[in-house]
């Protein structure tokens, strides 16, 4: 029998993009959404594949290693229209790393190559050429005070723009940057982050807000806030 609500998800370049195991967001999405009769089913969206704006109710864009993320920003340039009328319509998306960086107008590698994003928002990313930042992260939501910690390895420095706020004010680690105090973003209903390992497993309060903000878009009659009251946040 199937279930009476269903949120459709698209893994961007999930077969490209999956380094750090990105698809355990998805995991924890569906490990919640159980508990309320919620099924999450998951797309892969690819090179050549179309991305349906009006189809998917979560998406998530993981991140890579550079010689995938060049191929990656080729062909997503393809689907930046349709990418961006879903984040404009208040769409839920977590991009990790690669993903979040290539949302954005531009990245330099280490070597200095620049790959151009999609500018469907407004951040860009500079490099840094002998070091990375890596190790241990905690940072807490200056709008509604959650804390929520990963794991960063990366050699990006981004500073994000016009709209954006950090996921969280970093208290632990370096962040986007390592120089204005931010960790991620937050723009309408986008997150990005450099979190690894991956962020809703081990902050579900984070996993429950998507979860909830997805459900609440495809579902507005429906009083989330109540059917879900009663769900733990976990960390696996």
């Amino acid at each position: 029998m199937a279930a009476e609500y269903v949120l459709h998800t698209a893994h961007l370049y999930g077969d490209l993009m999956n380094t750090y195991g990105d698809y355990g967001n998805i995991v924890a999405m569906r490990f919640y959404a159980s508990q309320i009769g919620v099924d999450v089913d998951v797309e892969l969206i690819s090179l050549g594949d179309e991305f349906d704006d009006k189809k998917y109710d979560f998406v998530l864009f993981g991140g890579g290693q550079d010689y995938e993320e060049q191929i990656v920003a080729e062909d997503l340039k393809f689907k930046a229209d349709a990418i961006k009328r879903y984040i404009e319509s208040d769409g839920p998306l977590l991009g990790v790393c690669g993903g979040f960086q290539l949302l954005g107008h531009y990245f330099l590698m280490a070597d200095g190559t620049r790959v151009e994003g999609i500018s469907v928002m407004d951040h860009y990313t500079l490099n840094q050429q002998h070091s990375r930042f890596i190790g241990n992260v905690l940072i807490k939501d200056e709008v509604n005070g959650n804390e929520y910690r990963g794991f960063e390895n990366h050699q990006g420095r981004t500073f994000l723009g016009e709209g954006e706020r950090p996921l969280g004010k970093v208290l632990q680690g370096k962040g986007n940057n390592g120089e204005d105090g931010g960790e991620g973003l937050v723009y309408r209903n986008v997150y990005g982050t450099y979190f690894h390992g991956p962020i809703f497993t081990r902050n579900g309060n984070l996993a429950l807000h998507v979860l909830q903000t997805a459900l609440e878009r495809k579902y507005p009659e429906v009083n989330w806030a109540e059917k879900m009251a009663d769900i733990k946040p976990e960390a696996f």
